[in-house]
């Protein structure tokens, strides 16, 4: 089930928001970007890239997702390992809000979603 119409808007406030203070300097962009998509109930936050044999072929790499669940009223949080998949993001696995997703990413205390 996709995210409703009122939480939508509170999704692209929230992640506009932090994209615009995370993103890196202008004249670094077309070398290193970040950006990210809503999916269904998912927001999937990743850096974009020129791929490095063919920097015409853009990249996207995933770092942070997380996901609605209605009928608990929370996020849930996850990491993308180096097996690229989905780990729940021990530390905290679950939020109230989006911008506390946010501040959980952009903050990155363990390490996980940056590096």
């Amino acid at each position: 089930m996709a995210i409703d119409t009122l939480q939508t808007l509170e999704v692209i406030e929230a992640m506009e928001n932090f994209i615009a203070r995370k993103r890196p300097p202008e004249h670094i962009r077309a070398k290193l970007d970040i950006g990210y998509k809503i999916e269904n109930q998912s927001i999937i936050v990743f850096e974009i890239r020129p791929r490095w044999d063919n920097p015409k072929v853009i990249m996207e790499h995933p770092i942070a997702k997380t996901t609605y669940v209605k009928t608990k009223n929370h996020w849930k949080i996850f990491w993308m390992r180096a097996d690229l998949k989905w780990y729940s993001y021990p530390p905290k696995p679950t939020v109230k809000s989006v911008k506390e997703f946010t501040k959980l990413v952009e903050d990155d205390r363990h390490h996980c979603f940056w590096g």
